[in-house]
């Protein structure tokens, strides 16, 4: 008897020690079950990351370098849109003297023009006009603030670039940088063929020096404020948000911080402009030539007065350096680093740079 109850508290032993080191089906079935979802978890957040990747690797191109098609509104609603957004942007400049669409060989062109009334109020009107050239998704409501001070006394036309967010329409690719100057030309020779003393501010920076370099007899001046891609390329991190804020359907509060970073001012989404530049994000495709830095031959094809505007913080042209480099390539300019501006260079610095600029292009008539 003794012999049999040590034989089963022995066996009562191992099978409680079994019970306890091995776990049941129940617990087997629900950690292999926890285990495949791990690893599916696993799965989905790699693929998830890929597909970001793809996308921004694709954006990236389409951004930089991608193949050239002609620009467009996702339908016909999110152009409405996109005009909802651009008239009441409008409202913030002085009522057109008049208002043209310019058939060119690529597209229609939107092209508003501001002449001087009251001549007993204002010094005799200058009969070399000034052409702004926007930046990249700005269009011509950009220079709200810039344009009361550039047209006094002065002929202003400002028009919307083809292939970009804005009223013009493109019709045929712009595959290359003459392909764009081309159709400026011809806007200029319609609207001033006397020539014209062009402004670009950012991408329109880069467009207006292309345009120089191609067309020079007809360019009395070129000013480049906080010009992008035209000296050097931008920094990197300033390039990743710029990038970043192009993408659609990106996240509000990360959008917005893009915005401000490339705008180098906190992004206010109540402001009429701000509205305009982000329905445009989200719903226009834009097909442009990536501009390069001038080449030193290029830039010796640039023989009219030059002024060139650098911001001393946050800047997209480059900063200091590109400054530098400027004077090397084009020393019969002006240069001027401005310390405390930002890329929004033109809008903070009206009050100054707008008398700048007219003392500039006077001497320059």
């Amino acid at each position: 008897m003794a012999g049999s109850r040590i034989a089963q508290n022995a066996q009562l032993k191992h099978s409680t020690q079994s019970t306890q080191s091995s776990p049941t089906r129940a617990t087997r079935s629900r950690r292999g079950r926890q285990g495949r979802l791990r690893r599916w978890g696993r799965r989905l957040g790699i693929a998830l990351l890929a597909l970001l990747v793809v996308i921004g690797a694709v954006s990236v191109w389409r951004f930089v370098a991608g193949p050239p098609g002609v620009g467009h509104f996702a339908d016909a609603e999110a152009r409405a849109r996109y005009v909802t957004a651009y008239d009441a942007a409008m409202t913030a400049l002085p009522t057109p003297t008049a208002t043209h669409d310019v058939r060119t060989d690529l597209g229609v062109v939107r092209v508003y023009e501001w002449v001087p009334t009251g001549a007993a109020d204002v010094a005799e009107p200058d009969d070399i006009p000034v052409l702004l050239l926007p930046g990249r998704s700005s269009g011509v409501p950009m220079w709200a603030e810039n344009l009361p001070t550039f047209a006094e006394g002065r002929r202003v036309l400002a028009l919307d670039a083809l292939g970009d967010a804005g009223i013009s329409v493109q019709s045929a690719p712009i595959a290359e940088l003459d392909t764009q100057a081309r159709w400026i030309d011809q806007v200029v020779n319609e609207l001033a063929p006397d020539g014209v003393h062009v402004v670009g501010h950012s991408f329109g920076g880069a467009t207006a020096a292309s345009y120089a370099v191609r067309h020079p007899e007809d360019v009395r001046s070129l000013a480049l404020l906080e010009p992008v891609f035209t000296l050097a390329y931008p920094p990197p991190g300033m390039m990743a948000w710029t990038v970043l804020a192009s993408l659609p359907d990106l996240p509000q509060p990360l959008r917005e911080e893009a915005l401000g970073r490339v705008g180098g001012e906190d992004y206010d989404n109540t402001d009429p402009m701000a509205r305009m530049i982000e329905t445009g994000a989200d719903w226009f495709t834009a097909a442009l030539p990536t501009p390069v830095p001038l080449t030193e031959d290029e830039a010796a094809r640039l023989t009219m007065p030059v002024y060139v505007a650098i911001a001393g913080r946050d800047s997209l042209a480059g900063g200091e350096d590109v400054a530098e480099r400027a004077g090397r390539l084009l020393p019969d300019a002006t240069v001027q680093t401005w310390p405390g501006a930002t890329h929004s260079l033109p809008m903070q610095e009206r009050e100054v740079l707008g008398p700048a600029l007219a003392d500039f292009w006077r001497s320059h008539s």
